[in-house]
């Protein structure tokens, strides 16, 4: 809560608007909705955020009547990733507070994932030739730490992974394709540390009515 409190410092956040979820049991005892894992953690969630503002909830036909009062479609494709997936509930529940909006003027949509590391194992592979095992995992690469940024004259901005042989691994930051694997050390300018891989999805052409959704 510490950090919450100083979060509110940079985003003065005064009021929060959540769909509150209704988690299904099959048995027939009152503490069956009482000790489900996602009751009990939605009321330690509301409790946290009472803490820092206004909770307002609302129910998922309240939510369904604020997106057909604006005429917004909810996509029933959860893998695909556009606005009408993922943002739209958040949009017409945060526009049902602040208002002054018809349409979302900005779907656009940032992408964070984490960059999976790999531990050291020094012991899940067989012996090598004298005795040895072979190099795997860590989070260290010729003394940059992976996930970090950075600038490689042919690659750009790119992502540091494995190591073999003194050479680097170099990865997209969209995607985590790996793009190289003998980049030297030394052509390599660091710029950050990092562990998230970034994508941004502009918004398509024509808006969020142009978009099919199901």
């Amino acid at each position: 809560m510490t950090h919450g409190l100083a979060s509110l410092k940079v985003f003065p956040i005064t009021d929060f608007v959540v769909e509150d979820i209704k988690a299904k049991t099959r048995g027939k005892r009152k503490w069956d909705v009482r000790f489900s894992p996602l009751e009990v953690g939605k009321e330690w969630f509301y409790s946290e955020l009472r803490q820092l503002g206004v909770v307002h909830l609302k129910q998922g036909w309240e939510t369904k009547e604020l997106r057909d009062a604006a005429g917004l479609k909810k996509s029933k494709s959860k893998m695909s990733e556009i606005f009408e997936a993922h943002c739209v509930d958040s949009w017409v529940l945060a526009n049902w507070w602040v208002g002054g909006h018809v349409l979302p003027d900005n779907t656009s949509m940032l992408c964070i994932s984490p960059i999976r590391l790999h531990r050291r194992q020094l012991h899940m592979l067989q012996f090598a030739k004298n005795g040895l095992r072979k190099s795997y995992g860590g989070t260290r690469s010729c003394g940059l730490k992976r996930g970090s940024l950075v600038d490689h004259s042919k690659w750009g901005l790119t992502y540091v992974g494995g190591t073999m042989f003194g050479k680097i691994s170099l990865h997209s930051i969209e995607n985590g394709k790996r793009l190289t694997q003998s980049a030297e050390p030394s052509e390599l300018k660091f710029k950050i540390y990092n562990t998230w891989r970034t994508r941004f999805l502009p918004s398509l052409k024509g808006g969020v009515s142009a978009r099919e959704t199901r």
